[in-house]
């Protein structure tokens, strides 16, 4: 039936051979709905406004299998009645069932829903989006460490919109949302965009909630971290740079660290032999201090400025090193003040011995 409707230009569809015939129902027999043969089913969407439907290009189509397994069309609406639902809001991939729907509910007697249809989402090649395009379920994103608030933030953005706004707390959607400001082309899921938002979030987030929420991902890390002080130090120097949860638990394990393994770049550039002075001159002026404050520590580099000639990029970067295992990292007084005397001494004397050792493998 369905090759000979579209043989003859129509839609493959059931023609109807037994719908006057007043069959009994048989355990092999399916169940058709007896739907209108003419006039139109609009459907009046809060989203896309009207759709109008030609009641002739619908079957009689089937609500429960042979095998008596009862078809989507017919329990979702079953479902809906029951639970007194008066709102769909849905993918516009379903636009094409809501007719046949609409036409159950007027068969039961049913008053009809709110419907609203909205537009898919793409990916970056402006594709449906699939398991192709990366992340997929939102445990996968959750474990990425983005933040609730950021990902329900940009999901609504993704197909609503309130002027320019594009950041919004959740107490704000509530407040500002509604479906008619949903848009009606596709939404493009932006990675990029994504990150750029939880990064706003992470700044918005009070610190104690992050270091709860960090420890996690620091585990996932090799790090057992505890919440107090010395953790929420820590995440202030990092929530500036950090785009994720997961990231900046990659750049929060130097300050727990026992021994700094450098990045083959940094080290190759800047633990060389004429950062050995400069490095120990600074672990001679930093021994002199009980307290380190930012007043007494600039102190130290200007010195070792002053008696080096060097200028304070030329000692920062090597220290930088020494301290982190890398060359971007957060300040260094405030990461020399979170870790303490005994660490940053111990760092400093770590990388004038691999600078020598280094220089005497060479010799």
């Amino acid at each position: 039936m369905r090759k000979q409707g579209m043989a003859a230009g129509g839609k493959p569809k059931y023609d109807g051979t037994c719908r006057d015939k007043g069959l009994e129902k048989t355990g092999d027999a399916v169940v058709r709905f007896k739907a209108p043969l003419g006039g139109t089913t609009v459907l009046k969407d809060v989203i896309k406004g009207n759709i109008v439907f030609q009641n002739d290009e619908l079957d009689d189509f089937i609500i429960c299998r042979s095998d008596g397994t009862p078809t989507y069309n017919f329990v979702v609406v079953i479902d809906d009645i029951t639970m007194n639902i008066n709102t769909i809001i849905r993918g516009d991939d379903h636009v094409m069932n809501t007719p046949k729907q609409m036409l159950l509910y007027k068969a039961l007697d049913a008053p009809l829903p709110t419907y609203g249809h909205v537009p898919m989402v793409l990916g970056s090649d402006r594709t449906r989006l699939s398991k192709r395009h990366g992340a997929t379920s939102v445990t996968a994103y959750r474990d990425m460490g983005f933040l609730p608030d950021a990902f329900i933030n940009y999901l609504v953005r993704l197909g609503w919109s309130f002027g320019d706004q594009e950041y919004f707390t959740r107490d704000d959607l509530i407040e500002k949302f509604s479906l008619e400001n949903i848009g009606r082309s596709a939404g493009v899921f932006d990675q990029e965009k994504l990150l750029a938002l939880n990064a706003e979030h992470i700044k918005a987030t009070p610190i104690k909630t992050l270091a709860t929420l960090l420890i996690p991902f620091l585990k996932l890390e090799g790090i057992q971290a505890g919440e107090g002080a010395f953790i929420e130090s820590v995440i202030e120097t990092l929530v500036p740079r950090s785009k994720t949860l997961q990231e900046m638990a990659r750049d929060a394990v130097f300050y727990f660290a026992d021994t700094i393994e450098y990045e083959e770049k940094a080290a190759k550039k800047f633990l060389k032999e004429k950062a050995l002075e400069p490095l120990a001159m600074l672990v001679a002026e930093l021994e002199q201090i009980e307290t380190f404050t930012e007043e007494n520590l600039e102190d130290a580099f200007r010195a070792v400025m002053e008696k080096s000639g060097l200028k304070l990029g030329k000692i920062a970067q090597p220290v930088r090193v020494a301290l982190t295992g890398r060359t971007a990292s957060p300040g260094i007084f405030e990461i020399i003040a979170i870790i303490g005397k005994a660490k940053v001494l111990q760092r400093l004397e770590q990388a004038v011995d691999f600078i020598k050792n280094k220089s005497e493998s060479v010799e």
